[in-house]
């Protein structure tokens, strides 16, 4: 096997690689072949000797069986007879049980050349050499001089280990075996010359069948590689092709939304940074050429550029927080607080957004509840919450925030009269630069905050989601949960 797998590896090395039909077909007739070296050597070198250790087997057992049967204590002669009949007839075997003296007690013959049924004194020498014996037992192979036939012999001491009983001997012939090693080898180069035409036609066809749904999944996936994410993979055929087709199948359709999304995101991107840097190129020019010896025009156009500038690194800073928290390196700080306090923290910062844009943020909440998560990670998905819901709610410009203590922990609600968002969007909302069309104003942000939220919550492994309705507004919600304990303060 290992020089065939130089061989293959060699032929690899000249040719390239070997195709999968080819290899199978290849496996497949060395298996035939080492099945018929096998079959060969032992049906023909072999066979003479399992012939003979099958014989003395066979007497070796049946002359303990008879003698055990004739030292029972439930020893019945009539039944014994007939147990002797069958034995002779079905095992070629000519029996024969004397006394200790001697003298014959039973005699099957089953052939006409039996030895010890012969009257040349064999009878005597055995028992002699039994009677020699340590172990009150002989087997030996001898020759009929009268016909040259040769049998195995085998003699018995019948005692039951302090006194004897009698003799028991057995002959059996053994049958010369060269006319049927010859008869067998010619049904094997029959047999042999057809089973190499069938095991070749069948291993064609196997190494086919086989190779056939791999090397069209691999045409399909040079198509996927190429671009061409809609390609259907087929593996029908056996069960692991067709499991693999699929699983390429559905990896198509990911890589087709990924990529669609990668696309998405770099024309988000694009038109984010494109947009604040040539506002900062525009005022920064303006400041040269215009308003550089007018103070308050240069104080104008330095604040525009300073809100440009905020602008884009905010920007930044979200695609650097969502890469870090996607990538799973960010790693959790969990502290205990007060969530009712750090509520309050949250929504004064708003403070100066609603006096000057005319917001009204309404917090609603519970009694304080101790809490144990990433403060810093936590407080990140309130403020962005809050923040998504000044972008979308109504003109009566109301955010309402909601804490709910419950049993297994604290639910965070936050709502507003927006238009709302379809049923078929609510799904798209967490992804990256997904924004709802059902607004009138400008949207201030990113595009990635509620993303953000997204990964933030999984880390916690915290429960999440949206419920909308089309023209009254949308509630945005999570729970902090898995508290270590439930103080109230």
């Amino acid at each position: 096997m290992k020089r065939i797998n130089n061989l293959c590896h060699n032929i690899k090395n000249k040719f390239g690689s070997i195709p999968l039909n080819l290899k199978i077909w290849i496996y497949f007739v060395i298996y035939t072949i080492i099945v018929f070296v096998l079959l060969w050597f032992f049906q023909i070198i072999f066979l003479e000797n399992f012939y003979e250790n099958m014989k003395i087997n066979d007497v070796l057992a049946e002359g303990k069986f008879l003698a055990e049967s004739y030292m029972a204590d439930c020893f019945d002669e009539s039944a014994y007879d007939e147990l002797l009949n069958q034995s002779s007839m079905q095992n070629d075997m000519c029996i024969e049980i004397q006394d200790k003296y001697g003298r014959s007690v039973y005699s099957k013959k089953a052939f006409g050349d039996c030895i010890i049924h012969n009257r040349d004194g064999t009878l005597a020498s055995l028992r002699s050499k039994l009677q020699k014996s340590q172990d009150g037992e002989v087997l030996y192979r001898g020759k009929n001089l009268r016909s040259s036939v040769e049998s195995f012999i085998y003699g018995k001491v019948l005692s039951d280990g302090k006194k004897t009983y009698g003799y028991l001997f057995l002959n059996t012939p053994i049958q010369p075996v060269s006319s049927t090693v010859s008869i067998i080898k010619r049904q094997l180069m029959i047999i042999t010359f057809i089973l190499i035409i069938i095991a070749f036609m069948i291993s064609i066809y196997v190494s086919q069948t086989i190779a056939s749904p791999i090397v069209k999944i691999t045409k399909s996936a040079k198509m996927l590689a190429n671009g061409k994410y809609d390609v259907e993979f087929e593996g029908r055929g056996y069960l692991e092709a067709q499991e693999l087709a699929d699983t390429l199948t559905y990896a198509g359709q990911q890589i087709s939304k990924v990529d669609t999304l990668q696309r998405d995101l770099i024309a988000n991107v694009s038109h984010d940074l494109r947009t604040p840097l040539t506002m900062l190129k525009a005022y920064a020019e303006m400041i040269r050429d215009l308003s550089g010896d007018n103070p308050k025009k240069r104080e104008e156009h330095l604040e525009i550029i300073i809100e440009e500038t905020d602008r884009l690194t905010m920007l930044v800073n979200d695609m650097l927080d969502l890469s870090k928290l996607q990538s799973g390196k960010q790693t959790l700080h969990c502290t205990e607080f007060g969530i009712s306090e750090k509520m309050h923290g949250i929504i004064d910062r708003f403070r100066g957004v609603s006096e000057k844009m005319g917001y009204h943020i309404h917090f609603t909440p519970d009694k304080e509840r101790i809490v144990c998560c990433d403060s810093v990670k936590i407080e990140q998905v309130i403020y962005n919450l809050i923040n998504n819901a000044i972008n979308y709610t109504g003109a009566d410009k109301q955010v309402y925030v909601t804490q709910v203590n419950l049993d297994d922990g604290v639910r965070i609600e936050v709502r507003d009269t927006g238009d709302g968002i379809e049923e078929d969007k609510i799904k798209l909302i967490f992804d990256k630069y997904y924004r709802s069309e059902n607004h009138k104003r400008e949207v201030i942000g990113t595009g990635l905050g509620l993303s953000i939220v997204k990964e933030i919550l999984k880390m916690h492994n915290y429960d999440y989601g949206v419920n909308s309705t089309t023209g009254k507004g949308s509630v945005f919600w999570f729970t902090i949960k898995n508290l270590p304990h439930d103080d109230k303060i």
